[in-house]
């Protein structure tokens, strides 16, 4: 990272970084001193799932260009970014990861700069011990659906919420900006 921190915020299909699993990652890195960059899709996402990836990768690129070194942050369909971040060497929180997709998993790979990535068990899009295999640094919640939303009272989800964030925040902290 350079000594300007920026951050690429990429959304999910919804087209809406502020779902709270996002928004708290954001937070996280914005109370950092990042300088915030947002996507915001163009167009509606296509529905077959193989024209989805060069419409976004597309979109993302574009709006990575004269961002030198920036983190991504993104979940699900923004998480095709992962062909950018392994080409450019960028470092990336991946929510909700598409990890049923062959060229996601192959971009976190392929990837040289760090990522965390988090999913929940009752996620169609979430491989457990294939995440762990991409990444040392995961965070997994048993139970939790695409929206990082578990079953029973909705302070339990509220919950995750904030297990999540000081995910993201020890991520930041321990191995992308620790301190001097």
């Amino acid at each position: 990272m350079t000594a300007r921190r920026t951050a690429l915020v990429i959304p999910g299909s919804g087209g809406c970084w502020h779902m709270p699993h996002q928004m708290f990652a954001v937070d996280a890195v914005r109370s950092r001193g990042a300088q915030m960059h947002y996507v915001s899709w163009s167009g509606q996402v296509p529905s077959e799932p193989e024209a989805r990836g060069p419409w976004a990768v597309e979109q993302i690129a574009a709006a990575r260009r004269g961002l030198s070194e920036p983190l991504i942050v993104a979940s699900s369909l923004g998480t095709l970014a992962s062909e950018l971040a392994a080409e450019h060497g960028l470092p990336a929180v991946w929510i909700t990861p598409l990890l049923h997709r062959p060229e996601v998993v192959e971009s976190i790979r392929r990837a040289s700069a760090p990522c965390l990535l988090i999913g929940g068990t009752a996620d169609s899009s979430w491989r457990p011990i294939l995440a762990r295999d991409l990444s040392p640094h995961v965070f997994e919640v048993e139970g939790a659906d695409h929206g990082l939303r578990v079953p029973g009272p909705l302070a339990r989800s509220a919950a995750v919420l904030g297990e999540m964030a000081t995910a993201v925040e020890n991520f930041l902290d321990r191995v992308l900006w620790p301190a001097p």
